[in-house]
């Protein structure tokens, strides 16, 4: 595990600003909504609100989520990377310390508006932390492993798991703000898909003349391989070549304008890939 001045220091800009992002959405949308965001936050804000009704007792976010995030964080020291799992403590840290010393801002009390501008948000600052390869802990470190595990976007089971946080916040608290949380959460989902897209995956099918070429460049960019398949050009009638390839959606684009500049004429199709079967290269967490 090496630390380098430029690498480091800007993932560590990152945290701190995606660590006041959150904190920010917790205190002027979330609380001021009532809502529970699903994930160690929701799971937090929930045993926060249960033993301030049933028990009279105040707890500090801190504590409740630095105890939630326990396991997940040994899930990532485990699996995923030291160096991921520690820039990824150090977001959990700083976001429990800022969200019990910043000051509440109300923007709006509209609980609709709330549920869907506070899960913008929140999207935006998961995908901000998973692009910056670190996280912002409790469900996204189990989302990240099985998506690894089994060559799918796990985020969706994520969002499942959220919704039975939600249902238990239902029944205890009213209906009403769970149905809103679950707005919240589908829409922190939705963007969280469109911005980080490292778990989808697109098949390339490529035509063209240079086709040992274009699978070094698949390979050096990607980490994957490809099948080369013979083909027949019927306007010409000459002889082509295919080249086969499933590649990370946030790698097709660099991919295919790497092509581009190897093959001018090459003829590229792409098909979004919803699952494959398999063993699928994912550049491994630090």
């Amino acid at each position: 595990m090496k630390f380098t001045l430029k690498e480091d220091g800007r993932r560590l800009f990152f945290v701190v600003v995606a660590s006041f992002i959150m904190a920010i959405n917790i205190k002027s949308f979330v609380q001021t909504g009532g809502l529970y965001p699903g994930g160690a936050t929701g799971l937090t804000l929930l045993i926060i609100r249960s033993a301030k009704i049933y028990l009279d007792l105040s707890l500090p976010y801190t504590l409740v989520n630095l105890l939630l995030n326990a396991i997940p964080i040994y899930i990532g020291f485990r699996f995923l990377g030291k160096k991921f799992t520690i820039y990824s403590c150090i977001m959990i840290v700083l976001t429990s310390v800022l969200t019990d010393l910043l000051p509440s801002y109300v923007i709006t009390y509209d609980t609709l508006l709330i549920a869907i501008f506070g899960g913008i948000i929140s999207g935006f600052a998961i995908s901000l932390c998973l692009s910056e390869n670190f996280t912002t802990g409790g469900t996204d470190f189990i989302g990240i492993y099985f998506s690894e595990k089994k060559g799918v976007d796990a985020w969706n089971m994520i969002l499942g798991f959220n919704v039975i946080i939600l249902i238990v916040a239902g029944f205890e608290f009213g209906w009403d703000k769970a149905l809103y949380s679950i707005i919240f959460q589908y829409a922190s989902t939705e963007v969280l898909h469109l911005l980080y897209k490292k778990f989808q995956q697109e098949t390339l099918f490529i035509v063209t003349n240079n086709a040992s070429q274009i699978c070094e460049i698949i390979s050096k960019i990607s980490g994957h391989g490809a099948t080369i398949i013979d083909a027949m050009g019927p306007y010409e009638n000459k002889d082509r070549k295919i080249v086969y390839s499933v590649v990370s959606s946030a790698e097709s684009k660099k991919v295919i304008n790497a092509v581009r500049e190897a093959d001018e004429h090459a003829f590229v199709n792409i098909m979004k890939t919803e699952r494959v079967a398999g063993r699928f290269y994912f550049k491994p967490y630090e």
